[in-house]
């Protein structure tokens, strides 16, 4: 990026709370304005934004964008950009950037967790430990030797591919934009790995063509005992599917980082015993956020400064 000491031109607004040393880099070059505490002077903030960084919170709409003359580039700190209008911002020549690989470990792990905690089935007897009762039984599962089958193989699902395959677990992906696995991951149909996983984990971005990607019929295909994980998007699932998939056995275990709402709105779901649910926390970690802020950071600068920036979101 360019360095020295021109002047300060414009604005950059903090819509969302992003790590203190993105914030910090922004400064050096720019006017930072942030509202992140008090997002209701977002509106009467865009009027000289020249950038705008957001996470999740914030839905950046056509509606949003017309109060921002000047502005060039949004920067979602982190990977979804379901909360942009990224076609509206296309059509305004507004460049979007994000950090898709800032999380990966982080959500990984999670995975690993959920995965774990469903299995071994956490979601029952930590609260029965903490009720005071020394409930066992030989409900648990082994990972070892099972099939997981990961719907998406982008940078998250190939980290957790890496994990699981230290479990000594058999992994397939299904991922339409993927042609080659070199690292021993068989790729499959969609029908195929829904036929044959023991364990299917959710890792897709959310687009028009793949809401409910996991409705009542992709239930129906799957093996009885199925678990599922989903630390990708909520509206990827058919909740009101996987409660009937739960209730029937179809379903052995379900662990959620999203919801179609959030937070979630049906108690039937999340207070489900067969559940392990977590508030949408698969990113949130120092090490996650600290690399989404400073790496969205520094695309901002570039594309202010004229220059191409690393991680741009297309339509």
């Amino acid at each position: 990026m360019t360095e020295g000491n021109a002047p300060k031109k414009g604005k950059v607004v903090i819509a969302d709370a992003l790590d203190a040393s993105a914030i910090d880099l922004l400064k050096e070059h720019f006017e930072v304005l942030d509202v992140s505490k008090e997002p209701g002077r977002l509106p009467e903030a865009m009027a000289q934004a020249r950038g705008l960084l957001v996470r999740s919170r914030t839905k950046v709409d056509a509606a949003l964008l017309e109060k921002a003359p000047a502005l060039e580039v949004i920067g979602r700190a982190g990977v979804g950009v379901d909360n942009i209008d990224v076609l509206a911002a296309h059509k305004r020549g507004i460049v979007v950037v994000n950090a898709p690989g800032a999380a990966a470990q982080s959500v990984a792990e999670l995975t690993v967790g959920l995965l774990v905690a469903i299995a071994r089935d956490f979601g029952s007897h930590i609260p029965s430990l903490k009720e005071g009762k020394w409930t066992k039984g030989t409900n648990g599962l082994e990972l070892s030797g099972r099939t997981v089958g990961l719907i998406g193989y982008g940078r998250i699902g190939r980290e957790v591919a890496k994990r699981l395959r230290a479990f000594g677990m058999k992994i397939q992906a299904y991922d339409p934009y993927v042609t080659k696995a070199d690292d021993g991951t068989s790729l499959v149909s969609l029908d195929d790995l829904l036929a044959t996983s023991d364990v299917v984990s959710l890792h897709a971005a959310a687009m028009s063509g793949n809401q409910y990607l996991l409705d009542r019929a992709a239930f129906a295909r799957m093996r009885k005992g199925v678990l599922i994980l989903n630390v990708a998007r909520g509206k990827l699932i058919e909740e009101a599917a996987l409660i009937e998939a739960l209730e029937s056995g179809r379903v052995a275990g379900a662990g959620l980082d999203v919801f179609e709402e959030e937070p979630p709105r049906n108690p039937k779901l999340y207070q489900h015993p067969k559940v392990v649910g977590v508030p949408h926390i698969g990113a949130s970690t120092r090490e996650a956020q600290e690399k989404a802020g400073r790496t969205v950071a520094e695309d901002v600068l570039r594309v202010l400064q004229g220059e191409t920036p690393e991680f741009p979101v297309h339509v």
